[in-house]
């Protein structure tokens, strides 16, 4: 029998040779429903069929055609060029979801590899075989453990400053629990997270990070009077005062690898969120610090897990105001004579809460707390006060006060020479060497406010 130029699988090729032995009488119906795994009734159909066309009769009848569920070349278009343009180095998990939430166009992930493959565009998130580590199971709790790091790269892709993404991870379930960009590495960003954990989820019962001066002092054998007095093993950061404060366990990590949820959340956010701030347009770090609230929320319901112990370990956190002398930096300085301290090489004044100024004694004890939006209060006797820059006048205007009460204009060409009977001339002068104590500045005012 001629089959012409049809073009038959395996399985269809064996129906033909078995169904040409039913026509020619060399097998049997029933034989052949045995050897094609058929019924019988099947066999008498084929028979009927090849009688009637031929060995096409054999051949699927949609063959040939297109699928009605088959992806519009429009659309495959639209992948690829999206895959070569706004989506480049996104992975085709990340592309299908991106797809679907700014395009309308919903795909799935195998789909798009499978048009990005046919198309020859190259996906840098290439599957290679696992490699065997020693893994640590996930503490059962939500809360027991968190990991923080941080990640200075080029999130921007040169459209703005160089950052680094501090970040917590808990590892129970690897959710997010806060992020924050800074221009590099230090304390403040941390304390920023550390505010986000608080305020969404609560205390912690351990946080776990490498060694870094940032966490913990190098000065590991200097230990100082009042510490040694107070119990303590080690000087503390400022954040690892926050921590002791706040009665978290902090653990250090010895490699990258004992802290690896989080050093893999790096790769993942490098670049998930770099291709969130690309399509955002974002070239600022106020910018970007914007954006992580939602980020954080959709990466969270992607790729949380549910953990083995439904109870979370949080300790609700304390109030606002506690938090807020809690995670800031501290700093301690002395009172001078004139109830003043000095601070970031300005004086400043304590006020209490119905703005009367605070007098200090002496070389007292004073703590400036410096806040996360960078504003300035002062802890005197276990009492807050805010910070009034203080500003003393200086000598020459002091004197110029207590003489004149106009001062004179200077003239287009220089200064005039006061006459031997003026005013100005016929007032003491004080000493040159005399350095002015801030209670006489406070004197001086009230005798020209009696005269």
């Amino acid at each position: 029998m001629e089959r012409g130029d049809i073009f038959l699988s395996a399985k269809e090729a064996k129906r033909v040779f078995v169904m040409e032995q039913v026509l020619s009488g060399k097998l049997t119906v029933r034989q052949a429903a045995q050897l094609l795994g058929l019924s019988e009734r099947q066999v008498k159909r084929l028979k009927g069929g090849m009688q009637k066309e031929g060995v096409a009769f054999l051949a699927h009848k949609n063959r040939g055609r297109k699928p009605s569920h088959a992806v519009p070349k429009s659309v495959c278009d639209k992948v690829i060029q999206l895959a070569q343009n706004e989506y480049r180095n996104a992975s085709c998990e990340h592309m299908a979801e991106l797809l679907a939430q700014y395009q309308d166009i919903v795909l799935s992930a195998r789909t798009v590899r499978r048009i990005l493959t046919k198309a020859g565009v190259h996906n840098p998130h290439s599957h290679k075989t696992a490699r065997r580590r020693r893994s640590r199971d996930r503490m059962p709790k939500e809360g027991l453990l968190v990991q923080c790091d941080a990640s200075p790269f080029d999130w921007l892709e040169g459209r703005g400053p160089k950052m680094s993404l501090h970040g917590a991870i808990d590892d129970a379930t690897g959710k997010i629990l806060g992020l924050y960009f800074r221009l590099q590495e230090d304390t403040m960003g941390y304390l920023h997270v550390l505010w986000q954990v608080l305020n969404n989820h609560g205390v912690p019962h351990s946080l776990y990070s490498d060694r870094h001066t940032i966490f913990f002092s190098p000065k590991t054998d200097k230990l100082s009077i009042e510490e040694e007095l107070a119990g303590k093993k080690v000087p503390l950061t400022q954040f690892g005062r926050a921590l002791d404060e706040l009665g978290i366990i902090h653990i250090p990590a010895r490699s990258p690898q004992a802290k690896g949820r989080v050093e893999r959340l790096w790769g993942t956010l490098q670049h998930r969120l770099v291709i969130e701030l690309r399509l955002a347009g974002i070239s600022t770090l106020e910018e970007a610090n914007a954006l992580l609230p939602e980020f954080i929320a959709r990466f969270n319901a992607r790729f949380a897990t549910e953990p083995a112990d439904p109870e979370p370990a949080f300790r609700p956190a304390p109030s606002p105001q506690e938090l807020m002398q809690i995670i800031c930096l501290k700093e301690e300085r002395k009172a001078s004579n004139g109830s003043t301290i000095s601070y970031g090489g300005r004086s400043y004044q304590l006020i209490d809460s119905r703005g009367i100024v605070a007098l200090l004694r002496p070389r007292s004890k004073v703590v400036v707390l410096t806040h996360l939006d960078g504003s300035l209060s002062a802890l005197y006797q276990d009492r807050l006060f805010a910070l009034k820059f203080f500003c003393p006048p200086s000598i020459a205007n002091t004197e110029q006060e207590l003489g004149q009460s106009k001062p004179q204009p200077k003239t287009p060409h220089g200064t005039k020479k006061p006459a031997p009977d003026h005013p100005w001339r016929r007032t003491p002068r004080l000493s040159a060497k005399r350095v002015l104590e801030p209670i006489d500045y406070y004197l001086l005012d009230k005798l020209k406010q009696q005269f």
